[in-house]
């Protein structure tokens, strides 16, 4: 381990490159991002598209692999692990949440929560799955399909996936994308008070200045690079 690796933050990222393609063809996406995220905050990356900002989730997530650089998840160094290596890392430490859901449409409400608390060897994973479903408004809805359910109702069921195994970090990619103003707004208060009752991290990616403002702490991103990284307004961070 270097010897300048922060172990108290839950991310620890330094000069974290991406780049696609070989020779003339080759496109630099990330061009040496330094990240320092501390247990419990709330940062939002902000950003137009194409500025690097969800690609750097994908590598801090483990769902890419980053070409360069150093990154420690929640203690663990992630940088050359295989695929599979990825996957048994997130396990536990990482929660995502996405604009488009993800459900697994053959599956109730209650198997798509329960299903990875199973894989991943967990004692009740349908008692806890019920109960995550009843903290996210849908105790009764547990034995309905994604598609009998409205685009609210299949977000909450992803978060509550998330959550369920008690992850030290979620990512949350536009949450809020395919949902209409008003739903968008009880997601993203649901999603802060789950965050205040569990004490996951959360890097929040978003071109929503105003949803950005509802964290602590916001980064904004250009070409590939974090151009500033700033306190959110402290009237706004008290209303969130």
């Amino acid at each position: 381990m270097p010897s300048d690796v922060n172990v108290d933050m839950v991310i620890d990222a330094r000069d974290v490159t991406l780049a696609l393609g070989d020779g003339e063809a080759r496109v630099e996406i990330l061009r040496g991002v330094d990240l320092a995220v501390g247990p419990g905050e709330r940062l939002a990356i902000l950003g137009p598209s194409g500025s690097g900002k969800s690609s750097l989730m994908a590598v801090l997530s483990g769902l890419e692999s980053a070409t360069g650089g150093q990154i420690r998840i929640a203690g663990l160094d992630i940088v050359g692990l295989s695929e599979d290596g990825l996957a048994e890392a997130r396990r536990g430490r990482i929660g995502i949440v996405l604009q488009a859901f993800h459900l697994v449409p053959t599956m109730t409400a209650l198997e798509n929560v329960a299903i990875p608390l199973e894989l991943a060897g967990h004692a009740d994973p349908f008692g806890t799955a019920r109960r995550e479903l009843e903290a996210v408004g849908l105790g009764a809805r547990t034995t309905h399909y994604p598609t009998q359910l409205s685009g609210g109702e299949q977000q909450r069921v992803a978060l509550a996936r998330a959550l369920a195994v008690r992850p030290a970090l979620l990512f949350a990619d536009e949450p809020t994308g395919n949902l209409d103003a008003a739903t968008g707004e009880t997601i993203v208060e649901l999603l802060f008070r789950r965050l205040d009752e569990t004490g996951a991290t959360l890097v929040l990616i978003t071109h929503d200045q105003e949803l950005a403002q509802l964290c602590s702490r916001i980064i904004r991103m250009k070409d590939g690079r974090i151009v500033s990284d700033t306190l959110a307004d402290p009237v706004a961070e008290a209303l969130a």
